[in-house]
């Protein structure tokens, strides 16, 4: 079980919300905007204090409003679009890790907060034929670590929890994990090497 942001891909532009190109769309819409750093806080507040992934428009308004922007349709459904171009970057480790676990017969979830575009997002990189489905919070309806997140990622796999192993690179999420019966594993990219519970490249799984 596998979680995607930050796992799985990390975002072109070096942030995952609001997405790169929010500015530069805002800014055609209502020029002469100076500055978006309260806007980004006040969006990243309503995601930190969520108990769900909130609909985009639902994060989009929050932060137009602080902008004091009273966005058109237009806006808003252009914030929404599919971006032109690539949104994520694949991790170099990830497909040869994943070709290797299918080879192996091991079969793989996504458990991921998540907008519902994730699938379409993970089959425009090329790595959605390598799950067996998706557990996402905006179509659940709940955050990680709501035990419902995991639960939906091992029904997908029709195993125990204690034969599913979830990997993030959040800490505190596997250790929700641990606790609710699941094997975990932290994925620290940054680390200088692997440690009790913690790994550095997704090949450490996939040997």
């Amino acid at each position: 079980m596998f979680d995607a942001g930050g796992v799985l891909f990390g975002p072109v532009g070096g942030r995952w919300n609001p997405r790169y190109d929010f500015e530069s769309i805002v800014l055609r819409h209502r020029p002469g905007i100076a500055t978006f750093a309260d806007a980004i806080t006040a969006g990243q507040r309503l995601l930190d204090e969520s108990t769900t992934t909130p609909a985009r428009s639902d994060y989009h308004r929050v932060m137009l409003a602080v902008l004091g922007v009273e966005p058109s349709a237009a806006l808003l459904e252009e914030l929404d679009a599919p971006v032109r171009g690539p949104l994520v970057e694949v991790f170099a480790d990830v497909p040869p890790a994943l070709e290797r676990l299918r080879r192996g017969g091991i079969r793989m979830s996504v458990v991921s907060d998540a907008w519902g575009g994730l699938v379409t997002l993970l089959e425009s990189v090329g790595l959605a034929g390598y799950f067996e489905g998706f557990a996402i919070s905006e179509v659940l309806g709940c955050n990680k670590p709501d035990p419902r997140m995991y639960a939906e990622g091992r029904r997908l796999l029709d195993l125990p929890a204690g034969e599913c192993l979830f990997i993030d690179d959040d800490p505190a999420l596997v250790a929700a994990a641990r606790e609710l019966g699941y094997q975990g594993l932290t994925l620290d990219r940054t680390a200088a090497a692997a440690g009790e519970g913690v790994i550095t490249s997704l090949e450490a799984i996939a040997l």
